[in-house]
């Protein structure tokens, strides 16, 4: 037989549920009026957006697999993956660099290791690309970084533009895409140099510190050190690999609409020879430990037009533009860029000129 205790209600229960758990009643409006339930959600998160393209991927299989036979789609893929695959590794090798010396190199370092004067600093800062395994893609996270530790913006870019022409793995792979002119490795490591240490006296003369727009990085504050490196990491790594993705889509998309036939046409005239392959490494945007190959490959042009191709190319492309663009801003982007290339142009035009 039951009594009333044994249907007592415990004490630190308001509601009288068993085992004095409690539950927030739910929320009413001023009138009284209970509000509707919202069944998806305060917003839609990756998981959902992620289901949802499965699904539409799902309906447009079909048609999608029609259009994936496309040749012309397939070379498109094709090129923007190589240029992915051959970037990525170098710009994360870049991006750790870029880390390293924003989060453990103290700027004392660089007061020490590079002359005083800037217009000396140039040429060491150059010089310094010889001894760093890099390409394009890793140079430009590590620029932003010199500046940011000190260095004056003048040397920092005179890096930027000889690291990834003048290391030994790029003068390697030209040596090996050229077995039969070895000079083709002195032109181009001569030429880059003259390219970079130009450019960085130019700064010196006509640059503004207006004209860098460096983002704010507060990560680099945390005083934990292990954790200020991670945190630069990932942010280099989506900012930069960002800007590659555009500059890749755009590159393979050029080298989609370009017909093969304008090339022969342009290669019969020495000046305009010069011309296209210059444009063409802005547009096909390689990386530089590969493009000496793709310039081999280009026998019907003269040396001195391909040698323009490999100094212009890892200084002045579309992703490095969009990098660029990411890292300082725009308004050094739009005008380091252009100057670069009229720079490079004519540099590398002289010295093929003369060795070649």
């Amino acid at each position: 037989m039951s009594t009333d205790t044994d249907h007592a209600v415990p004490a630190d229960d308001p509601q009288g549920r068993p085992g004095g758990v409690t539950t927030e009643a739910p929320a009413t409006h001023p009138d009284g009026s209970t509000p509707s339930r919202r069944w998806l959600g305060d917003r839609i998160g990756s998981v959902e957006v992620l289901a949802a393209l499965l699904i539409l991927l799902i309906i447009v299989r079909d048609p999608l697999a029609g259009a994936l036979d496309d040749p012309r789609l397939q070379t498109w893929t094709t090129v923007f993956v190589s240029i992915m695959v051959q970037a990525v590794p170098f710009l994360v090798f870049g991006v750790l660099l870029s880390a390293v010396i924003a989060v453990f190199v103290p700027r004392s370092f660089w007061a020490r290791a590079l002359p005083r004067h800037p217009a000396l600093a140039v040429p060491a800062a150059s010089a310094a690309g010889v001894v760093l395994p890099g390409c394009e893609c890793g140079s430009v996270p590590i620029a932003g970084s010199l500046i940011r530790r000190g260095v004056t913006p003048a040397a920092a870019l005179a890096f930027l533009l000889a690291a990834p022409a003048v290391n030994p793995i790029v003068l390697t792979a030209t040596a090996v895409a050229f077995p039969g002119n070895p000079e083709m490795v002195l032109a181009r490591g001569l030429a880059s140099l003259v390219v970079a240490m130009v450019m960085g006296w130019l700064w010196l003369r006509l640059g503004r510190t207006e004209w860098i727009r460096m983002p704010r990085r507060p990560e680099l504050d945390d005083p934990r050190r292990g954790r200020a490196f991670w945190a630069a990491v990932r942010h280099d790594v989506t900012h930069a690999g960002g800007f590659l993705v555009l500059g890749a889509m755009a590159a393979a998309s050029i080298n989609v609409l370009v017909p093969e036939r304008l090339l022969q046409t342009l290669a019969d005239n020495a000046w305009l020879s010069i011309l296209a392959l210059a444009a063409l490494a802005v547009l096909l945007s390689l990386c530089s430990e590969a493009d000496a190959f793709v310039a081999a490959s280009l026998s019907q042009f003269s040396l001195t037009s391909r040698l323009v191709f490999l100094v212009v190319g890892p200084m002045v492309d579309l992703k490095l533009i969009s990098m660029q663009a990411g890292v300082f801003g725009r308004r050094f982007a739009f005008r380091f860029a252009p100057t670069t290339f009229a720079v490079a142009l004519l540099v590398a035009a002289a010295v093929g000129a003369v060795l070649l």
